[in-house]
């Protein structure tokens, strides 16, 4: 008799456990990804959809990129050897959607990193970078290099950021 009733405990505990778990989040409305908290002034830029030609078209030259900001011909400084100017690194495709990282670079420091394109096609997507980004912005503010630690839970986003930033300072050290 004793064994029953354990066993019945036992099988109403754990369908207790198995229906309150949670298997899915709410995604978190697009107006909560763009309010996103940036890092040592850093900015995360909103998600581009609907505008074909920065999806759709390859990542701009350093000439084309660095022309609003400064000349790339500037002197890089001693110590990092970037060059002054905005640069953008090509889009890295990830198993979820591409992602571009631009820096702005100023003295020879990052001063600013911006991510115009990541994945966001779903609201676990905008959920995601929402976290991730951020990190992997404050990281790179941090470590004035691609050396940044992948983000848990953000792994696709982390490697494609780290190859597009990477893609970034190779340009401005040209």
């Amino acid at each position: 008799m004793k064994r029953i009733v354990y066993a019945l405990m036992a099988t109403v505990t754990g369908l207790v456990l198995l229906f309150s778990y949670r298997t899915s989040l709410e995604p978190e409305p697009a107006s909560a990804l763009a309010d996103a908290p940036t890092a040592g002034g850093a900015a995360v830029a909103p998600p581009t959809t609907g505008t074909p030609s920065e999806s759709a078209s390859p990542a701009p030259s350093s000439a084309a990129s660095s022309s609003a900001s400064a000349a790339p011909a500037a002197t890089p400084s001693s110590s990092s050897g970037l060059a002054d100017g905005t640069w953008t690194g090509q889009a890295a495709n990830t198993r979820y959607g591409p992602v571009q990282v631009r820096i702005t670079v100023s003295g020879g420091t990052i001063t600013d990193v911006q991510v115009p394109q990541y994945p966001s096609e779903s609201g676990r997507d905008q959920q995601i970078n929402s976290r991730a980004l951020p990190i992997l912005v404050q990281q790179t503010m941090t470590a004035q290099s691609a050396q940044v630690d992948m983000v848990s839970g953000a792994t696709y986003t982390s490697t494609g950021y780290r190859t597009s930033l990477q893609s970034a300072l190779d340009q401005a050290r040209s």
